[in-house]
């Protein structure tokens, strides 16, 4: 890890996002080796991410679409 990255991570704890949004993030962010060892770490986090970006617009059954930004 760098300066730039904890630096960074202190920028992102300001924000206060919920913990699940950070760890989908690094899903996002990671190569193969990193997805599998947070898949590992957070079976049920992972297990949605996977649902909701297969799925239409991240939407589960039963949820309606709101504005992202």
């Amino acid at each position: 890890m760098s300066l730039h990255s904890y630096q960074e991570s202190q920028k992102l704890m300001l924000e206060d996002y919920p913990f699940s949004s950070l760890i989908m993030a690094a899903i996002r962010k990671a190569d193969s080796v990193n997805v599998a060892i947070l898949e590992n770490a957070f079976p049920e986090i992972h297990a949605e991410f996977k649902h909701r970006y297969w799925s239409g617009g991240g939407l589960l059954s039963g949820e309606k679409a709101t504005t992202l930004f």
